[in-house]
């Protein structure tokens, strides 16, 4: 044979190879193989503390009324300055108000916050420095805040302050104005004091809050199961008093946890339910469980596509579970928290689970599948029963993107409150007044378990009822928790989101959840 036509074959026959061997390589890829990015969000404002206020600094002044607090910051001519705007603009230092002024002194701008709540309860200063944070992001000068009387007050301040200028900007490559990173010093009289109530408490609880927001705004392409898992296990390295486990599906498959490996069978990433304890006090847990689906496309029930992008938030619930549990560790509250995240993702895949299937769960009981879109109850229900059985909580909280419902029946400022017993509300209730987290509670009537009934299993995950959406989801949860068990349900739908900024939570993922489920374990154990 010729040898021109010896290296036209050996050249097909390469080419032949690559071409038979090239799909085969792509399909051992889970998505595209290609990150989205590798950059971390941009640098934001660092907090310090001063008893004076850098002279150079543009000056945020915390207001509790139309009269300027007393501070040295100002001289006299800059304080008549102020006081003929204040009365010239009717500024009267209600939350939520603010003035902005340049050319008083030589500062680059003076801006005056609200901080008084409404019917005289005293100063919200967290929200008043968030409020003034949000509107000085791209203001390119050193801040300085004042106002706050004392140290606890300059505390929470530099919390606001965090709080409010989050942002998540990782995958942004094409940005005209870059927001500001220049430094913001609380300044007062009781900085030591201040400073030391940050660095034990505060900026823990805010840094848990920021790590929430990551997870519920990364893509879930970026966010599934495993990588939720290897998250949270590198954000609670090395604090002390931890202990992890988790659970693939090969680990709850022998559990007989058909319920969470139900809902992820149509997708090629696994489910996983990963438990974290921290052991900071003496006797049982507080149990905290957490709905992490993912991403949420309905499954064979599929939902339409307005708005589906939403649902790379339905984990929230297993964010807050966790954040709430990093803050509570790295300040070393002493309480003893048992957090479990039951992860998932619910695709459409050809093995997915379909309408009419029967799943039985951790405890034996079994569930009539009437719609793959009521799907984080599903993975709540083997949660929430294998907690109980080997950590024995002396109390258990499930928070979860449930139903539409709720946010139908109380809006965008309040997360949906169920619970048998007035005990465990009334304590939630408080922690919701404390931290600004507000909770509504819902009716739990015995009349609407009629509505989780099945014909062929003990239970159904949905149906045509007249029982409210939010109310027979609390229901069937609590169906899979011992009566004997204190418990509340909390039905975040509505406020894991912001359509708009709020003073401590910017346009996007609100990290609902993890203040207050920290503020609701510190007070059960001081109390």
């Amino acid at each position: 044979m010729p040898k021109l036509q010896l290296s036209r074959l050996a050249l097909f026959s390469a080419l032949s190879a690559l071409t038979i061997a090239a799909p085969a390589t792509a399909q051992n890829v889970i998505g595209s193989g290609v990150p989205a990015s590798t950059a971390p969000n941009s640098t934001e404002r660092p907090i310090a503390f001063a008893e004076q206020a850098p002279a150079n600094a543009g000056l945020i002044i915390l207001m509790e009324s139309a009269a300027l607090p007393a501070t040295t910051t100002l001289s006299s001519a800059e304080r008549t300055a102020l006081e003929a705007a204040i009365a010239s603009a009717d500024f009267t230092g209600k939350m939520g108000s603010v003035l902005k002024l340049r050319g008083i002194g030589a500062r680059p701008l003076i801006m005056l916050s609200g901080a008084a709540k409404p019917d005289d309860r005293g100063a919200d200063w967290k929200s008043a420095s968030g409020k003034a944070v949000q509107k000085l992001m791209t203001e390119d000068a050193e801040l300085a805040l004042v106002g706050p009387p004392d140290a606890a007050g300059m505390a929470e301040a530099a919390l606001g302050l965090d709080l409010g200028q989050y942002r998540f900007d990782r995958y942004q490559t094409d940005v005209e104005t870059a927001l500001a990173r220049q430094k913001v010093t609380v300044s007062g009289s009781q900085a030591s004091a201040a400073q030391a109530l940050w660095n034990n408490r505060h900026k823990h609880l805010a840094d848990s809050v920021r790590m929430a927001r990551d997870l519920q705004s990364e893509p879930a392409n970026t966010l599934y199961p495993q990588s939720f898992v290897d998250r949270i296990s590198a954000a609670f390295k090395g604090v002390p008093n931890i202990r992890i486990e988790i659970l693939d599906e090969a680990a709850m498959r022998k559990m007989n946890m058909g319920a969470i490996v139900g809902v992820g069978q149509g997708s090629p990433r696994g489910s996983r339910m990963m438990v974290v304890r921290y052991t900071g006090g003496s006797g049982a847990p507080l149990a905290l469980a957490g709905k992490g689906i993912t991403f949420d496309t309905g499954g064979i029930s599929i939902k339409p596509n307005k708005g589906m992008w939403a649902m790379k938030a339905d984990m929230s619930g297993a964010a807050a579970v966790m954040g709430a549990t990093l803050s509570l560790a790295k300040s070393r509250a002493p309480v003893n928290i048992v957090a479990v995240a039951a992860l998932a993702e619910n695709m459409p895949g050809a093995n997915a689970q379909r309408p009419g299937d029967v799943v039985r769960t951790y405890g034996g009981k079994t569930i009539e599948i009437l719609s793959t879109d009521a799907e984080g109850r599903l993975v709540l229900a083997d949660a929430v029963q294998y907690v109980a059985d080997r950590y024995k909580p002396f109390a258990l909280v499930d928070i979860a993107t449930l139903t539409g419902s709720v946010g139908r029946a109380v809006g965008d400022q309040y997360a949906g409150l169920f619970a048998r017993e007035d005990a465990i509300a009334d304590r939630l209730l408080k922690a919701a007044d404390e931290t600004g987290e507000h909770l509504w509670r819902l009716p739990l009537h015995p009349a609407y378990a009629k509505a989780i009934r099945s014909d062929i299993a003990d239970v159904k995950n949905s149906g045509v009822t007249d029982a409210p959406g939010a109310s027979a989801g609390a229901h069937f949860i609590g169906y899979f928790i011992d009566e004997s068990m204190p418990w509340a349900h909390l039905d975040i739908a509505g406020v894991d989101w912001n359509n708009s900024a709020k003073p401590l939570t910017p346009k996007g993922a609100s990290g609902y959840g993890v203040r207050l489920l920290d503020q609701l374990a510190r007070d059960w154990t001081t109390n």
